[in-house]
């Protein structure tokens, strides 16, 4: 049996997310689809994060065995040939020992926000970044960015189907960078609750409005509910940008 890894990136727009469901295409489908036509091999790939559908990757991570040795080369080469016409792409694959796995041996993963700020909404990057005509204030964002730091309780962040064991993650960066017309929130941590990185952005958006002061979102954290999370930003600005092993 041989383990390889995969380095995907995606266009989550027309899928379901990661993750096979029963009644419409997922990446991860697409992916086993096309393992199985050149390996003739029926095989459960698993993913560093299952993003929601909407959601694109940058970098995402995943493994699968395989019971014959295949050149890693000859397997990047053929998925890409299998995976067309879906918009999802093979950057590298490796062989790997069978102690590697994609999600649980993850020691951080990178997150990317992409706020679309200008009057006009986005025509060619439509489904890949939050358009949003009222300026922002993005020193603003960033200082209350910094307030949420750290270990805490981040229930207020977490979606109500979230089935992680406790809420308490660690956030080890959160910035918020503009270029021109493009606002930039960045995001890191060992792992993430469902719907963290898009319920912090979408709070964010109001700092960057005017209509809360970085301490209310600090405040908002502190409180733990759900209730006191601003609207969630759309799915399609969030990109999974990279895991570290």
């Amino acid at each position: 049996m041989a383990r390889y890894k995969l380095i995907i990136e995606y266009d989550g727009t027309p899928f379901c997310g990661w993750q096979r469901q029963a009644d419409r295409m997922s990446v991860q489908q697409a992916l086993e689809e096309a393992i199985a036509r050149f390996s003739g091999e029926v095989v459960v790939t698993q993913a560093a994060g299952r993003t929601d559908a909407g959601v694109h990757a940058l970098g995402q991570v995943a493994h699968f065995d395989l019971g014959k040795d295949w050149d890693p080369f000859r397997i990047r080469e053929a998925l890409n040939y299998h995976l067309r016409p879906h918009p999802v792409v093979v950057i590298a694959c490796a062989a790997v020992g069978p102690e590697f796995e994609a999600r649980f041996s993850a020691k951080a993963r990178h997150y990317e926000y992409r706020i679309l700020n200008r009057r006009a909404p986005a025509a060619i990057e439509r489904n890949q970044v939050w358009h949003v005509a009222k300026p922002l204030d993005v020193d603003r964002m960033h200082i209350a960015a910094q307030l949420i730091l750290g270990q805490h309780d981040f229930s207020t962040f977490r979606s109500a189907e979230c089935q992680a064991n406790s809420p308490i993650r660690t956030l080890d960066a959160f910035d918020v960078t503009g270029d021109g017309e493009v606002i930039s929130v960045t995001a890191s941590a060992r792992s993430f609750l469902h719907h963290q990185v898009r319920s912090m952005v979408g709070s964010l958006k109001l700092v960057g409005e005017g209509k809360w002061s970085p301490a209310d979102f600090r405040a908002a954290l502190d409180a733990a509910d759900r209730t006191r999370c601003g609207p969630m930003a759309p799915a399609s600005g969030l990109y999974l940008t990279g895991v570290d092993y």
